[in-house]
């Protein structure tokens, strides 16, 4: 890939899955700013594209494929200097075999290589760079925040649980605590570039410190952050059922910046499926997790994620899944039918997958259901005076931002309403997903 031209140096990133996916992008373009490119918003006016991938369903790869395909009709079509990249985790799990796949592709990255970038563009040859252990010089790489009013915080990469249906440790590797300082130090950072909330991130964020000399912990990050003075949100995800320590607990309910919000993923609510899953906890042991955030944190919201149609799945043990949302009160859940992911020990039960029309029908079934909690769950805050944090302003005079408990809120706003900050809205309607609001005006003394 030859050196380009000043004029010609802009680039265009599609970021699919996951909020780590995120937060990578906000490092490519770290580098590439750092190396005198410039971001565009549509890719038609970019010469080097780069689709960031993910891994974790079917369905998301070929979304990249699909993309990659409409890129490479723009080449062959006469686009003929523009350069193609594809990165994350579709690039780390199946390497060089992508670039015979796609012809017109000129460079495949791994989630490890991000540091090398500069390099790579710069070589005359179609590359792939696939390194499967992280260096100490991926961490020291300088981010373009992408989100509006906060910022996210990798804490910690890759994932030890092998999950039977989970091609994550293959494309992540195994788990990869940052040092304690350096996160404190960005999180610093963060709050003195004007970030209204940080969001630690890991695949598994409560397994943080493990591997790091001290075993620092999850809840002594909480702590140590919610001391920095200003105001802001601290939230964390995605957590492990049986990672949460009471001490994790602890740290939230006495920390008045660190959202009480736990995002749990159960993936399914019956024992043998669990068990086939490799997930280390039974029913009744989440069970006895939720209940002890309740018992610390009355006001705690739990979310979730759930599986339907994992191999072997009976009609029966669907519906311990659909019963575990309500005795949980899980207030939401991403939700996904089972896709085989090469490599992973699921993908080879094929004599126990489900048909695509039943695991179609479950998915609707708990699709309507997580619709219908998250309906109750907005409903009950009509009425309520919240404080949202704006996020989005439109030309219109409305805005949107979010709650504590990550409700999406729209209101009308005043014109000195800025991105970052925090009001107060009475909410007055709501709907399956998201909430309207006004202002709550506060009367002036005379």
């Amino acid at each position: 890939m030859s050196e380009r031209a000043e004029v010609d140096k802009k680039v265009y990133i599609e970021t699919l899955g996951c909020q780590m996916n995120k937060s990578d992008t906000e490092r490519i373009l770290g580098i590439l700013l750092h190396f005198g490119w410039i971001q565009v918003q549509r890719a038609e006016d970019a010469s080097f594209l780069i689709i960031n991938t993910c891994s974790i369903r079917q369905l998301s790869e070929d979304k990249a494929y699909s993309r990659l395909g409409l890129w490479g009709k723009w080449k062959r079509a006469g686009k003929k200097d523009l350069k193609i990249a594809i990165c994350g985790c579709t690039a780390q799990h199946y390497g060089a075999s992508l670039l015979k796949r796609f012809p017109y592709l000129d460079l495949v990255f791994g989630t490890q290589n991000i540091y090398e970038l500069p390099s790579l563009i710069n070589s005359p040859e179609r590359v792939c760079a696939i390194r499967d252990e992280a260096t100490a010089e991926g961490e020291n790489v300088e981010f373009v925040r992408t989100k509006t009013a906060g910022a996210w915080l990798p804490i910690i990469e890759g994932c030890n649980n092998f999950c039977t249906y989970c091609v994550v440790p293959y494309t992540r590797g195994r788990e990869r605590s940052r040092a304690f300082d350096s996160v404190i130090k960005e999180a610093k950072d963060i709050v003195v570039q004007g970030f209204s909330e940080i969001t630690l991130l890991g695949q598994n964020v409560d397994s943080y410190g493990k591997d790091l000399k001290g075993k620092p912990m999850l809840s002594n990050l909480l702590r140590e952050i919610n001391k920095i003075e200003g105001k802001f949100r601290l939230r964390f995800t995605t957590s492990y059922p049986s990672d949460i320590t009471d001490d994790l607990i602890c740290a939230v309910a006495e920390s008045d910046k660190v959202c009480p919000y736990f995002h749990i993923p159960m993936q399914s609510g019956n024992d043998d499926i669990l068990k086939a899953m490799n997930r280390r906890y039974t029913r009744a042991q989440y069970g006895e997790i939720i209940k002890k955030i309740r018992a610390s944190i009355p006001e705690a919201v739990i979310t979730s994620d759930f599986i339907v149609g994992f191999p072997g799945e009976v009609q029966a043990q669907f519906e311990d899944t659909l019963s575990a949302i309500d005795e949980f009160d899980i207030s939401y859940s991403n939700i996904a039918a089972f896709s085989p992911r090469p490599k992973t020990v699921a993908a080879k039960m094929s004599d126990k997958f489900i048909d695509d029309t039943v695991k179609d029908v479950r998915f609707q079934i708990l699709n309507d259901k997580i619709k219908a909690v998250s309906r109750a769950f907005c409903k009950k805050a009509v009425g309520k005076t919240l404080e949202v944090l704006v996020d989005t302003l439109k030309q219109d005079g409305t805005a949107s931002g979010r709650t504590w408990d990550n409700k999406t809120v729209h209101f009308k706003c005043a014109p000195d309403a800025k991105v970052g900050d925090f009001v107060d809205i009475l909410i007055t309607s709501a709907s399956t997903w998201h909430l309207k609001g006004e202002p709550k005006i506060v009367a002036k003394s005379l």
